[in-house]
């Protein structure tokens, strides 16, 4: 039995409401993702055959998930001193728009709330990690092209 589309519109209204940019809901055999591209992110960074919002029906889910426990994690990192950004998601780091654009962050730059911080790419679908803390960037803890885990530290903000 096929979901109800009243159900799938009702999940395009709550993604549109909240800050996700992508929702996956299983139901039985039946899977539905949502992705949607922010207003404020750059079209250097858009795959070009993206639409802004896209939905799936019975997609097959192609991406692993992280299954790493956070207390164990959270042990093994260093203390650092400030608010640590953490990645939302599992994917690809990248540091500037676009390959030979200026990267978005460097030490002891000051950045507000809603800056870009960098942008994770995950399924050809590239993210803006949005800064929620005003500060002076302090440390820079992943490299460009770097692939991070959900959850790993990014970037220390003072």
């Amino acid at each position: 039995m096929a979901m109800d589309i009243r159900k799938i519109k009702k999940l395009i209204e709550l993604l549109e409401e909240s800050n996700l940019v992508e929702l996956e809901i299983r139901e039985g055999e039946e899977t539905v993702r949502l992705s949607r591209w922010p207003k404020n992110m750059p079209m250097a960074t858009m795959a070009p055959q993206m639409a802004p919002m896209q939905v799936f029906s019975n997609a097959p889910q192609t991406a692993p998930v992280a299954t790493a426990s956070a207390p164990a994690a959270a042990a093994a990192e260093p203390a650092h001193d400030g608010q640590v950004v953490r990645s939302p998601m599992v994917g690809t780091y990248y540091a500037a728009a676009s390959p030979g654009a200026a990267p978005f962050l460097k030490i002891g730059q000051q950045v507000k709330v809603g800056d870009t911080l960098g942008i994770i790419e995950a399924m050809k679908m590239f993210n803006p990690i949005e800064s929620e803390v005003a500060g002076t960037i302090v440390k820079i803890l992943v490299e460009n092209g770097q692939p991070v885990e959900f959850d790993e530290p990014l970037v220390v903000i003072q």
